[in-house]
């Protein structure tokens, strides 16, 4: 029950939401769902190498994964890598 307005959920809708699973959201808050494509929003150094991810590169077909770097893909150019969902948006 919602202390403001009274309104009441019923049990089973509580239930759905918790059924859903984690919500990802991008920089700018919209939900991130799997298949999408990103927009790096800062240039992010590689770790162990000497690339660079620069602002602006696309990232195509993106994996929603549970824990701290919660976006796995593949970016052109340098391979197989995880991200921040708080350093990307959706294109």
């Amino acid at each position: 029950m919602c202390p403001e307005c009274g309104h009441e959920w019923s049990r089973e809708a509580s239930k759905e939401v918790a059924d859903e699973g984690p919500r990802i959201r991008d920089a700018n808050g919209n939900p991130l769902v799997d298949g999408d494509t990103v927009t790096v929003i800062k240039d992010l150094k590689v770790k162990g190498s000497s690339f660079v991810v620069k602002v602006g590169t696309k990232v195509r077909n993106i994996r929603l994964v549970e824990g701290d770097h919660d976006i796995d893909c593949k970016v052109d150019g340098i391979g197989p890598m995880k991200l921040k969902s708080t350093f990307v948006k959706k294109a």
